[in-house]
């Protein structure tokens, strides 16, 4: 592996801990104006410095995201299916690697769907996409979809997972599952877990502590925290878990303190405090603190 891709994996997944917090907002690529991502630009703003990176599509990205920022751009480069066409797994590649590039990406992101009608074509795309994006180090995280007729179980995510990573992929975003260490043990690539659709807060950060202790290194969540009522205090409790090894009491006790506190006023520095005396106290291992037994409580269904 050349420097210049273990720079860019290591600027998503952060060395000092192997952990990675993913904010998702191109969700708009296939579903248009989502709820509470109608406005992109005033939805990313407060919430751009507490994620490691920020996968996006280039149209919101050049018009959504300041040049300014230091934070990574996972970029989706694959689409050209809606929720209203018919099969929304019928996706091509529609960024050029040269257009990723002036997009100074830090990595690329596109879908595969595994079961589907168009299985091979997404798995192919991928294996063209590595190839070409490894010639100028930028590494690949493939995004395991799930069909309608697919479930969400240990055996179709370890199957998708493996094939993923089979075909070169960096970094793998799928989702949690019961056995889900069964999943990560037969990837040899680390995975994010998805955050899916809108749950309640402290069911969010369950999946957040369970995914963590099953072996994925974080975790991408969009609609979990930009539709949350209190989106900044979310993504802040989410980020305690993944980087500072909060249970999920703790994250949500810590949820609720920042939500009970209001906004604060802006420091005179406008830089933000994330990470120093606003969050929780770390824990000196990388291991999430447990709740009441050793075992992570599953998601609530």
């Amino acid at each position: 592996m050349d420097w210049g891709l273990k720079n860019r994996i290591s600027q998503i997944i952060k060395p000092h801990d192997n952990r990675a917090l993913m904010l998702a907002v191109d969700h708009g690529y296939f579903l248009g104006p989502t709820e509470k991502l109608e406005n992109p630009k005033k939805v990313i703003a407060p919430l751009l410095k507490y994620c490691d990176s920020l996968m996006v599509t280039r149209g919101i990205q050049r018009t959504s995201v300041p040049a300014t920022t230091d934070t990574p751009m996972v970029l989706r480069v694959s689409g050209g299916s809606s929720i209203i066409g018919e099969d929304l797994s019928q996706e091509d590649i529609t960024v050029s690697i040269q257009d990723a590039i002036r997009l100074n990406a830090s990595a690329l992101a596109m879908s595969i769907f595994v079961g589907s009608k168009y299985e091979h074509q997404t798995i192919v795309n991928l294996g063209k996409l590595v190839s070409k994006a490894e010639r100028y180090g930028i590494p690949v995280l493939a995004v395991t979809a799930v069909g309608k007729e697919l479930g969400k179980d240990e055996r179709y995510l370890s199957l998708a997972c493996r094939i993923a990573a089979e075909q070169g992929a960096h970094i793998v975003k799928t989702y949690y599952c019961d056995n889900f260490e069964k999943v990560v043990q037969s990837c040899p690539v680390p995975i994010i877990v998805a955050g899916g659709k809108k749950i309640p807060e402290r069911d969010a950060l369950q999946l957040t502590y369970d995914s963590i202790k099953g072996g994925a290194v974080g975790v991408d969540m969009g609609r979990n925290i930009w539709q949350s009522e209190h989106p900044v205090a979310m993504i802040r409790a989410v980020r305690s878990i993944v980087h500072g090894n909060s249970n999920v009491d703790q994250a949500y006790d810590f949820y609720k303190k920042l939500v009970s506190e209001g906004p604060k006023k802006k420091n005179k520095s406008n830089e933000p405090t994330q990470n120093k005396s606003n969050e929780p106290t770390q824990n000196k291992s990388n291991e999430p603190t447990q709740n009441k037994s050793d075992k992570p409580n599953p998601p609530k269904k």
